[in-house]
Protein backbone atom coordinates (compact mmCIF):
# COMPACT_ATOMS: atom_id res chain seq x y z
CA UNK A 1 0.00 0.00 0.00
CA UNK A 2 2.76 2.40 1.00
CA UNK A 3 4.77 1.34 -2.05
CA UNK A 4 1.84 2.08 -4.39
CA UNK A 5 1.36 5.50 -2.76
CA UNK A 6 5.07 6.24 -3.21
CA UNK A 7 4.96 5.44 -6.93
CA UNK A 8 1.83 7.58 -7.42
CA UNK A 9 3.53 10.48 -5.67
CA UNK A 10 6.73 9.97 -7.68
CA UNK A 11 4.74 9.87 -10.92
CA UNK A 12 2.95 13.12 -10.06
CA UNK A 13 6.28 14.74 -9.17
CA UNK A 14 7.89 13.66 -12.45
CA UNK A 15 4.88 14.89 -14.44
CA UNK A 16 5.13 18.28 -12.72
CA UNK A 17 8.87 18.50 -13.48
CA UNK A 18 8.15 17.65 -17.13
CA UNK A 19 5.46 20.36 -17.28
CA UNK A 20 7.88 22.94 -15.86
CA UNK A 21 10.51 21.92 -18.44
CA UNK A 22 7.90 22.25 -21.19
CA UNK A 23 6.99 25.74 -19.91
CA UNK A 24 10.64 26.75 -20.29
CA UNK A 25 10.79 25.13 -23.74
CA UNK A 26 7.59 26.95 -24.72
CA UNK A 27 8.98 30.32 -23.62
CA UNK A 28 12.21 29.66 -25.54
CA UNK A 29 10.26 28.65 -28.67
CA UNK A 30 8.05 31.75 -28.49
CA UNK A 31 11.04 34.08 -28.07
CA UNK A 32 13.02 32.33 -30.82
CA UNK A 33 10.03 32.44 -33.13
CA UNK A 34 9.46 36.15 -32.49
CA UNK A 35 13.12 36.85 -33.31
CA UNK A 36 12.97 34.85 -36.57
CA UNK A 37 9.65 36.45 -37.53
CA UNK A 38 11.03 39.96 -36.98
CA UNK A 39 14.22 39.24 -38.95
CA UNK A 40 12.21 37.75 -41.80
CA UNK A 41 9.80 40.68 -41.82
CA UNK A 42 12.58 43.28 -41.82
CA UNK A 43 14.47 41.50 -44.57
CA UNK A 44 11.35 41.08 -46.69
CA UNK A 45 10.51 44.76 -46.27
CA UNK A 46 14.05 45.74 -47.31
CA UNK A 47 13.93 43.51 -50.36
CA UNK A 48 10.60 45.07 -51.34
CA UNK A 49 12.07 48.59 -50.83
CA UNK A 50 9.79 49.48 -47.91
CA UNK A 51 11.13 52.39 -45.87
CA UNK A 52 12.87 51.86 -42.54
CA UNK A 53 10.24 54.05 -40.88
CA UNK A 54 7.43 51.75 -41.99
CA UNK A 55 9.43 48.71 -40.85
CA UNK A 56 9.89 50.13 -37.37
CA UNK A 57 6.25 51.15 -36.99
CA UNK A 58 4.77 47.92 -38.27
CA UNK A 59 6.82 44.72 -38.52
CA UNK A 60 9.29 45.37 -35.69
CA UNK A 61 6.60 46.74 -33.35
CA UNK A 62 4.42 43.72 -34.09
CA UNK A 63 7.33 41.31 -33.73
CA UNK A 64 8.43 42.49 -30.27
CA UNK A 65 4.90 41.99 -28.89
CA UNK A 66 4.22 38.71 -30.70
CA UNK A 67 5.01 36.62 -27.58
CA UNK A 68 2.33 38.43 -25.57
CA UNK A 69 -0.12 38.24 -28.47
CA UNK A 70 0.39 34.53 -29.16
CA UNK A 71 0.28 33.48 -25.49
CA UNK A 72 -2.82 35.61 -24.80
CA UNK A 73 -4.61 34.43 -27.95
CA UNK A 74 -3.79 30.77 -27.28
CA UNK A 75 -4.97 31.15 -23.67
CA UNK A 76 -8.24 32.66 -24.88
CA UNK A 77 -8.86 29.87 -27.41
CA UNK A 78 -8.20 27.29 -24.67
CA UNK A 79 -10.84 28.94 -22.48
CA UNK A 80 -8.38 30.64 -20.08
CA UNK A 81 -9.38 34.29 -20.53
CA UNK A 82 -8.12 35.16 -17.03
CA UNK A 83 -4.69 33.84 -17.96
CA UNK A 84 -4.85 35.87 -21.18
CA UNK A 85 -5.69 39.15 -19.43
CA UNK A 86 -3.35 38.29 -16.56
CA UNK A 87 -0.49 37.84 -19.03
CA UNK A 88 -1.00 41.37 -20.39
CA UNK A 89 -1.42 42.99 -16.95
CA UNK A 90 1.62 41.14 -15.62
CA UNK A 91 3.69 41.99 -18.71
CA UNK A 92 2.87 45.70 -18.45
CA UNK A 93 3.63 45.85 -14.72
CA UNK A 94 6.86 43.91 -15.33
CA UNK A 95 7.79 46.27 -18.18
CA UNK A 96 7.42 49.42 -16.05
CA UNK A 97 8.85 48.24 -12.75
CA UNK A 98 11.55 45.76 -13.80
CA UNK A 99 12.61 46.91 -17.28
CA UNK A 100 12.63 50.65 -16.60
CA UNK A 101 13.98 49.99 -13.10
CA UNK A 102 16.80 47.75 -14.35
CA UNK A 103 17.66 50.24 -17.10
CA UNK A 104 17.86 53.08 -14.55
CA UNK A 105 20.08 50.93 -12.32
CA UNK A 106 22.41 50.39 -15.28
CA UNK A 107 22.58 54.09 -16.13
CA UNK A 108 20.86 57.37 -15.24
CA UNK A 109 18.01 57.79 -17.73
CA UNK A 110 17.15 61.19 -19.15
CA UNK A 111 13.46 61.27 -20.07
CA UNK A 112 12.39 63.14 -23.18
CA UNK A 113 9.74 65.81 -22.77
CA UNK A 114 7.41 64.17 -25.28
CA UNK A 115 7.33 60.98 -23.23
CA UNK A 116 6.15 62.93 -20.19
CA UNK A 117 3.63 65.11 -22.03
CA UNK A 118 2.26 62.63 -24.57
CA UNK A 119 3.26 58.95 -24.47
CA UNK A 120 3.09 58.14 -20.75
CA UNK A 121 -0.30 59.92 -20.34
CA UNK A 122 -1.56 57.89 -23.33
CA UNK A 123 -0.32 54.72 -21.62
CA UNK A 124 -2.16 55.72 -18.42
CA UNK A 125 -5.33 56.50 -20.40
CA UNK A 126 -5.41 53.14 -22.20
CA UNK A 127 -4.81 51.33 -18.89
CA UNK A 128 -7.74 53.19 -17.30
CA UNK A 129 -9.91 52.42 -20.33
CA UNK A 130 -9.16 48.69 -20.02
CA UNK A 131 -9.94 48.85 -16.29
CA UNK A 132 -13.28 50.54 -17.01
CA UNK A 133 -14.24 47.98 -19.66
CA UNK A 134 -13.27 44.95 -17.57
CA UNK A 135 -14.90 46.04 -14.31
CA UNK A 136 -18.16 47.45 -15.74
CA UNK A 137 -19.60 44.03 -16.63
CA UNK A 138 -16.96 41.50 -15.57
CA UNK A 139 -15.89 40.88 -19.17
CA UNK A 140 -14.48 42.60 -22.23
CA UNK A 141 -17.02 42.32 -25.05
CA UNK A 142 -16.51 42.66 -28.79
CA UNK A 143 -17.40 46.33 -29.18
CA UNK A 144 -15.01 47.23 -26.36
CA UNK A 145 -12.27 45.25 -28.12
CA UNK A 146 -12.96 47.15 -31.32
CA UNK A 147 -12.66 50.44 -29.40
CA UNK A 148 -9.23 49.32 -28.13
CA UNK A 149 -8.14 48.39 -31.67
CA UNK A 150 -9.35 51.79 -32.95
CA UNK A 151 -7.35 53.44 -30.15
CA UNK A 152 -4.28 51.51 -31.29
CA UNK A 153 -4.77 52.57 -34.93
CA UNK A 154 -5.01 56.20 -33.81
CA UNK A 155 -1.85 55.86 -31.71
CA UNK A 156 0.01 54.23 -34.60
CA UNK A 157 -1.07 57.00 -36.97
CA UNK A 158 0.04 59.65 -34.47
CA UNK A 159 3.43 57.94 -34.11
CA UNK A 160 3.74 57.80 -37.88
CA UNK A 161 2.99 61.53 -38.26
CA UNK A 162 5.48 62.43 -35.51
CA UNK A 163 8.16 60.24 -37.10
CA UNK A 164 7.54 61.81 -40.51
CA UNK A 165 7.92 65.32 -39.04
CA UNK A 166 11.13 64.30 -37.26
CA UNK A 167 12.46 62.73 -40.44
CA UNK A 168 11.94 65.95 -42.42
CA UNK A 169 14.04 67.88 -39.90
CA UNK A 170 17.02 65.52 -40.10
CA UNK A 171 19.50 65.78 -42.99
CA UNK A 172 21.47 62.73 -44.04
CA UNK A 173 25.19 63.38 -43.35
CA UNK A 174 27.85 63.05 -46.01
CA UNK A 175 28.44 59.43 -46.86
CA UNK A 176 25.22 58.43 -45.11
CA UNK A 177 23.92 56.55 -48.13
CA UNK A 178 27.09 54.44 -48.26
CA UNK A 179 26.76 53.64 -44.56
CA UNK A 180 23.11 52.71 -45.00
CA UNK A 181 24.05 50.44 -47.89
CA UNK A 182 26.71 48.71 -45.80
CA UNK A 183 24.33 48.39 -42.86
CA UNK A 184 21.71 46.73 -45.05
CA UNK A 185 24.17 44.44 -46.85
CA UNK A 186 23.06 41.45 -44.79
CA UNK A 187 19.56 41.91 -46.21
CA UNK A 188 20.78 42.31 -49.78
CA UNK A 189 22.88 39.13 -49.64
CA UNK A 190 19.83 36.93 -48.94
CA UNK A 191 17.12 35.97 -51.38
CA UNK A 192 13.48 36.93 -51.09
CA UNK A 193 12.50 33.34 -50.35
CA UNK A 194 14.94 33.20 -47.43
CA UNK A 195 13.00 35.92 -45.61
CA UNK A 196 9.67 34.31 -46.51
CA UNK A 197 10.93 31.07 -44.93
CA UNK A 198 12.03 33.00 -41.82
CA UNK A 199 8.51 34.40 -41.52
CA UNK A 200 6.92 30.96 -41.85
CA UNK A 201 9.35 29.25 -39.48
CA UNK A 202 9.00 32.05 -36.93
CA UNK A 203 5.21 31.90 -37.05
CA UNK A 204 5.26 28.10 -36.66
CA UNK A 205 7.53 28.36 -33.61
CA UNK A 206 5.23 31.01 -32.13
CA UNK A 207 2.10 28.90 -32.59
CA UNK A 208 3.63 25.64 -31.31
CA UNK A 209 5.56 27.30 -28.48
CA UNK A 210 2.52 29.33 -27.43
CA UNK A 211 0.33 26.23 -27.21
CA UNK A 212 2.95 24.23 -25.27
CA UNK A 213 3.48 27.16 -22.89
CA UNK A 214 -0.21 27.80 -22.21
CA UNK A 215 -1.21 24.15 -21.81
CA UNK A 216 1.54 23.34 -19.33
CA UNK A 217 1.22 26.62 -17.40
CA UNK A 218 -2.49 25.93 -16.93
CA UNK A 219 -1.71 22.37 -15.80
CA UNK A 220 0.83 23.58 -13.23
CA UNK A 221 -1.64 26.18 -11.99
CA UNK A 222 -4.28 23.53 -11.37
CA UNK A 223 -1.82 21.16 -9.65
CA UNK A 224 -0.43 23.84 -7.37
CA UNK A 225 -3.84 25.29 -6.61
CA UNK A 226 -2.75 28.63 -8.07
CA UNK A 227 -5.23 30.63 -10.12
CA UNK A 228 -4.62 30.92 -13.85
CA UNK A 229 -4.55 34.72 -13.58
CA UNK A 230 -1.59 34.51 -11.17
CA UNK A 231 0.29 32.17 -13.53
CA UNK A 232 -0.39 34.64 -16.34
CA UNK A 233 0.86 37.59 -14.30
CA UNK A 234 4.06 35.83 -13.17
CA UNK A 235 5.55 33.03 -15.29
CA UNK A 236 3.95 33.98 -18.61
CA UNK A 237 4.37 37.74 -18.07
CA UNK A 238 8.08 37.50 -17.26
CA UNK A 239 8.69 35.00 -20.07
CA UNK A 240 6.98 37.03 -22.79
CA UNK A 241 8.62 40.29 -21.62
CA UNK A 242 12.16 38.99 -22.10
CA UNK A 243 12.58 40.67 -25.55
CA UNK A 244 11.65 44.08 -24.09
CA UNK A 245 13.94 43.51 -21.09
CA UNK A 246 16.93 42.61 -23.26
CA UNK A 247 16.28 45.49 -25.68
CA UNK A 248 15.92 48.17 -23.02
CA UNK A 249 18.83 47.08 -20.79
CA UNK A 250 21.21 46.80 -23.76
CA UNK A 251 19.97 50.15 -25.09
CA UNK A 252 20.53 51.78 -21.68
CA UNK A 253 24.07 50.37 -21.49
CA UNK A 254 24.84 51.79 -24.94
CA UNK A 255 23.37 55.17 -24.03
CA UNK A 256 20.21 54.88 -26.18
CA UNK A 257 18.04 56.01 -23.28
CA UNK A 258 15.14 57.20 -25.41
CA UNK A 259 14.89 53.75 -26.99
CA UNK A 260 15.07 52.03 -23.59
CA UNK A 261 12.21 54.11 -22.15
CA UNK A 262 10.15 54.39 -25.32
CA UNK A 263 10.33 50.63 -25.90
CA UNK A 264 8.45 50.02 -22.64
CA UNK A 265 5.79 52.70 -23.14
CA UNK A 266 5.09 51.67 -26.73
CA UNK A 267 4.96 47.98 -25.81
CA UNK A 268 2.46 48.63 -23.02
CA UNK A 269 0.14 50.56 -25.33
CA UNK A 270 0.49 47.82 -27.95
CA UNK A 271 -0.25 45.04 -25.43
CA UNK A 272 -3.50 46.57 -24.22
CA UNK A 273 -4.83 48.24 -27.36
CA UNK A 274 -3.83 45.66 -29.96
CA UNK A 275 -3.44 42.35 -28.10
CA UNK A 276 -6.45 42.53 -25.77
CA UNK A 277 -8.39 44.54 -28.34
CA UNK A 278 -7.86 41.92 -31.05
CA UNK A 279 -8.47 38.95 -28.73
CA UNK A 280 -11.71 40.34 -27.30
CA UNK A 281 -12.91 41.32 -30.78
CA UNK A 282 -12.67 37.65 -31.78
CA UNK A 283 -13.98 36.10 -28.52
CA UNK A 284 -15.47 38.09 -25.61
CA UNK A 285 -13.17 37.76 -22.59
CA UNK A 286 -14.69 37.10 -19.13
CA UNK A 287 -12.47 38.57 -16.39
CA UNK A 288 -13.24 37.09 -12.97
CA UNK A 289 -9.92 36.38 -11.23
CA UNK A 290 -8.24 39.79 -11.68
CA UNK A 291 -8.43 41.48 -8.26
CA UNK A 292 -8.40 45.24 -7.48
CA UNK A 293 -4.69 45.09 -6.51
CA UNK A 294 -3.81 43.93 -10.03
CA UNK A 295 -5.68 46.83 -11.63
CA UNK A 296 -4.12 49.24 -9.14
CA UNK A 297 -0.63 48.01 -10.06
CA UNK A 298 -1.37 48.25 -13.79
CA UNK A 299 -2.44 51.90 -13.61
CA UNK A 300 -0.35 52.85 -10.56
CA UNK A 301 2.94 51.66 -12.10
CA UNK A 302 2.52 54.07 -15.03
CA UNK A 303 1.51 56.94 -12.74
CA UNK A 304 4.43 56.27 -10.36
CA UNK A 305 7.09 56.23 -13.07
CA UNK A 306 5.51 59.36 -14.62
CA UNK A 307 5.71 61.21 -11.28
CA UNK A 308 9.25 60.02 -10.55
CA UNK A 309 10.46 60.97 -14.03
CA UNK A 310 8.59 64.29 -14.03
CA UNK A 311 10.51 65.70 -11.04
CA UNK A 312 13.88 66.18 -12.76
CA UNK A 313 13.18 64.48 -16.12
CA UNK A 314 15.66 61.83 -15.02
CA UNK A 315 15.61 58.40 -13.41
CA UNK A 316 18.54 57.69 -11.11
CA UNK A 317 19.84 54.40 -9.73
CA UNK A 318 18.01 54.68 -6.40
CA UNK A 319 14.75 55.31 -8.28
CA UNK A 320 15.42 52.22 -10.39
CA UNK A 321 15.94 50.22 -7.21
CA UNK A 322 12.63 51.62 -5.90
CA UNK A 323 10.78 50.45 -9.03
CA UNK A 324 12.28 46.94 -8.91
CA UNK A 325 11.48 46.72 -5.17
CA UNK A 326 7.84 47.61 -5.88
CA UNK A 327 7.62 44.72 -8.33
CA UNK A 328 9.18 42.28 -5.85
CA UNK A 329 6.60 43.27 -3.23
CA UNK A 330 3.80 42.78 -5.78
CA UNK A 331 5.25 39.40 -6.79
CA UNK A 332 5.33 38.25 -3.19
CA UNK A 333 1.70 39.29 -2.71
CA UNK A 334 0.71 37.30 -5.82
CA UNK A 335 2.45 34.17 -4.61
CA UNK A 336 0.97 34.49 -1.12
CA UNK A 337 -2.49 34.94 -2.67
Amino acid sequence: MHCAHFFVTLQAFLIMILEIILIIVGIAAVLWGADRFTDGGCGLARRLNVSELVIGLTIVAFGTSLPEFMVSFMSLLRGSSDMSVGNIIGSNVFNVFVIIGASAIMRTMKVEKTLLSRDIPICIAISLLLFAFATSSGMIVRWEGLVLVAFFCGYLYMAYRVAMNDRKSVLLPSGGEEKAEVRDSKFNEKSLWYFVMLLLVGMAALVIGGRVLVDNAAAVAREWGVSESVIGMTILAAGTSLPELATSVVAARKGSLGLAFGNVVGSNVFNIAFVIGTCSSVVPMPVTEIVPLDWFMLVGSCILVWIVAFTRRELHRWEGILLVSCYLCYLISLLLK
